[in-house]
């Protein structure tokens, strides 16, 4: 979290021994750089963390600045909802009719006020600053009267006065609580329910809340893991034998990571790539496959598997502009592909290039909802609708189709998500299976035996599936079903 004093004190332009006249105020930098990323997420349908280092490096922010300017844009989008219903007591129209550059910016005050150690003068005083210089004076007086009445009460006070009762309506509350739209909640709690956790929906919504910490991947046979906590000054993660927790910093400026030897990449991302190469015994001279391999992250980890086995991955994405950031991932620095990378292609996933029997093993990182990974995604909630699932579920199934049938005899797929919703899921694997004699489930969570607590839904064979959760394993919400060909 950035530093306590939250940039409280006099605003750019102030002199000492006393502010200038509020005409004259500047906005402060780090607030005018969180306002522009909302504004990116909403204008543009831009993702927050990927436009936000270009937004810091516009208004030259570094450090503890950068630092404020993360939290406050992210934190502000992870909580939308909760504001909007704050604010929509507090404003004396619906929010609908608020310019949408005024709302922006009173979610950021809100959040301030609400979220942040943000002393409430200077949340309020910085958030009409805002206002003045990039709408005009007449929002800012707006902006100022309904801050003021934020400031009334805390955030459990607030959650109090304006969510649903959590005895009679616990979807609706969790929703307005923590934050998420009412069919996410409902499907959080199916996917919770089907995973024997009913009781975890508060804890998991909150854990959806909560910024995620920098984990990186060393990539074996290019860098061991104990290099990397040294160089790093890091901790090795929980479950992940090859994964290094970064206390802070810019992960981008570790030699390791611009030479390619090692990347940023969720633990429970690695845990996949890791399902796959533990799934099966051997390996030399196998032939493996990731089918739907963008951006890179878990094929890069794959390649490096694969060549200290003595197998060859191919890599396949959907989309050119994505396997442009497969090939880079899976580059040296002299542009050659790394050791254990056989190809790298561009194709149709459902309908593949290959014959039939062609890969020993083949990943199957389906195209989701992204349910799962909401804490590291903040704008996904509010973009996703239950609609999306109607396309997603059958382009799943076709891909797990495509793959048990690329698959040899005695050969292993592994389907994973980052969604624990059930219709993507073991609702996907089911349908599946139940067209097909020549495949059988095995029990996923033997095969990463290090994880505790992961049991997932069972399939209707009986067979296990592995269900990580951002509330109990501090990574993704990835679900991993292993299948092997008769």
């Amino acid at each position: 979290m950035a530093d306590p004093r939250r940039r409280g004190g006099r605003p750019t332009g102030a002199r000492s021994g006393g502010r200038p006249p509020a005409a004259r105020r500047s906005a402060d930098p780090a607030r005018l750089a969180a306002y522009d990323v909302l504004r990116a997420v909403r204008v543009d349908d831009a993702y927050a963390n990927l436009v936000l280092p270009d937004v810091l490096r516009k208004h030259g922010l570094s450090g503890r600045d950068a630092g404020f300017a993360t939290e406050l844009a992210a934190g502000t989008i992870r909580r939308q909802g909760t504001y909007d219903a704050i604010l929509a007591t507090c404003v004396d129209r619906p929010l609908v009719k608020v310019e949408a550059k005024v709302l922006d910016a009173l979610r950021l005050g809100a959040h301030q006020l609400l979220s942040m150690r943000v002393p409430a003068h200077a949340a309020i005083s910085t958030t009409v600053d805002l206002v003045r210089a990039r709408v005009g004076q007449g929002p800012a007086g707006f902006t100022n009267a309904v801050l003021r009445k934020v400031a009334a009460h805390d955030l459990p006070a607030w959650v109090r006065r304006v969510a649903p009762d959590p005895g009679t309506d616990p979807v609706g509350f969790g929703s307005v609580a923590h934050s998420h739209p009412r069919w996410v909640v409902a499907a959080l709690t199916d996917a919770l329910t089907a995973s024997g956790r009913p009781d975890d929906l508060d804890a998991l919504l909150a854990a959806d809340n909560e910024a995620p910490g920098v984990t990186l991947v060393a990539r074996p046979g290019r860098i061991d893991r104990d290099g990397l906590v040294v160089q790093a000054e890091g901790e090795p993660t929980a479950y992940s034998p090859v994964g290094v927790s970064l206390p802070g910093g810019d992960p981008g400026a570790l030699p390791a990571v611009a030479a390619g030897d090692a990347g940023v990449q969720d633990e429970g991302s690695q845990l996949v790539a890791l399902a796959l190469a533990e799934a099966a015994e051997g390996g030399a001279g196998e032939r493996w496959l990731d089918l739907c391999a963008g951006p890179g992250g878990k094929a890069a980890l794959l390649a490096a598997l694969a060549a200290q086995r003595g197998a060859r991955l191919t890599a396949n994405e959907a989309q050119e502009h994505r396997t442009a950031l497969v090939r880079r991932a899976l580059s040296l620095a002299d542009g050659s592909l790394a050791p254990g990378v056989e190809d790298v292609v561009t194709g149709d996933g459902t309908a593949p290039r290959w014959d039939a029997g062609t890969f020993d093993r083949v990943l199957v990182d389906a195209p989701c909802s992204g349910l799962g990974a909401l804490r590291r995604r903040p704008e996904s909630r509010w973009r996703r609708q239950p609609s999306d699932l109607r396309t997603l579920v059958p382009l799943q199934e076709r891909l797990l189709g495509a793959a048990l049938d690329l698959v040899r005899p005695g050969g292993t797929v592994v389907y994973a998500t980052c969604s624990p919703v059930p219709a993507e899921t073991v609702g996907v694997v089911d349908a599946v299976l139940a067209g097909r004699d020549d495949v059988e489930a095995v029990d996923a969570t033997a095969v990463l035996p290090e994880v505790p607590d992961a049991v997932g839904p069972t399939l209707a064979t009986g067979a296990v599936t592995l269900q990580l959760w951002p509330h109990v394993h501090r990574t993704d919400a990835m679900f991993v079903a292993v299948l092997r060909r008769r």
